[in-house]
């Protein structure tokens, strides 16, 4: 049991120290087979984050008002994650929007320069969560909603994996340890989290989200698979943008 603990406590930092700028204990042991088993952590790293992040706006909220506790608390998001999720929208939607052809479009993603539309992308996302998240601010507890957020949005992501073929050259790119399929108790796993996390809600809040989640992952997948035969790491980070996005969309929904 115990040594169980320390291996599910291991995969935990990997899935930290992947998706997050966060530090991690330096003899933490790593191979590909258990980067790939710490994606199922994928959403518990999105509640540490989003933890974060709420007690930052609480501690600017103090001091600032709400327009600025906001766009300093996107500012501590993006340095904890190192803007990994809104690098993978904005390749993604560079690769998707300008290639004319499957190959075209992976290539487009690797490339790191900008180009129109993944500036587009990444201007209104940002814009996005900054005027829904203020609005949000006026009439609900913001930090509920930003931990809520972080963790379905990246628990949706990470659920792609299970049933989706990795397009890209596993060789090259930065998301190869997590090309391989999930497992049913991992999936399990995730779903969980995603569950757990929305609790925090009113029910009927809690259900929206969830149904809007789950909606949204089966309309994104088919989309993925109709453009890319499947998903790359970046679609792994547009579709949890993505998804943060639709859920301060439908919690604010229902307060106004």
């Amino acid at each position: 049991m115990a040594s169980n603990l320390r291996y599910q406590l291991e995969l935990f930092w990997l899935a930290l120290g992947f998706f997050s700028r966060i530090p991690i204990p330096a003899n933490t042991l790593y191979s590909e087979q258990r980067m790939n088993q710490a994606g199922r952590y994928f959403g518990l790293v999105g509640c540490v984050i989003g933890a974060i992040c709420a007690l930052t706006y609480f501690l600017f909220s103090l001091l600032f008002p709400v327009s600025v506790a906001v766009f300093l608390t996107m500012v501590v998001s993006l340095l904890l994650t190192g803007a990994f999720h809104e690098d993978g929208l904005t390749d993604m939607a560079d690769g998707i929007g300008g290639g004319m052809t499957l190959e075209k479009r992976l290539t487009i993603m690797k490339d790191s320069r900008i180009g129109t539309y993944g500036a587009s992308a990444l201007i209104m996302a940002l814009l996005g969560k900054f005027v829904l998240l203020t609005e949000l601010a006026q009439s609900v507890d913001l930090l509920v909603i930003i931990l809520v957020a972080y963790t379905v949005s990246r628990c949706v992501a990470a659920t792609l994996i299970y049933d989706m073929e990795y397009v890209s050259d596993p060789d090259s790119s930065k998301s190869k340890p997590l090309a391989n399929r999930q497992s049913q108790s991992e999936l399990a796993i995730i779903i969980a989290t995603a569950i757990c996390a929305s609790l925090l809600l009113d029910v009927q809040i809690a259900l929206s989200v969830l149904v809007v989640a789950v909606v949204f992952r089966a309309a994104f997948k088919r989309w993925l698979n109709k453009r890319l035969g499947g998903f790359t790491g970046d679609c792994l980070g547009g579709a949890q943008q993505l998804t943060e996005l639709l859920i301060y969309l439908v919690v604010l929904a229902w307060v106004s």
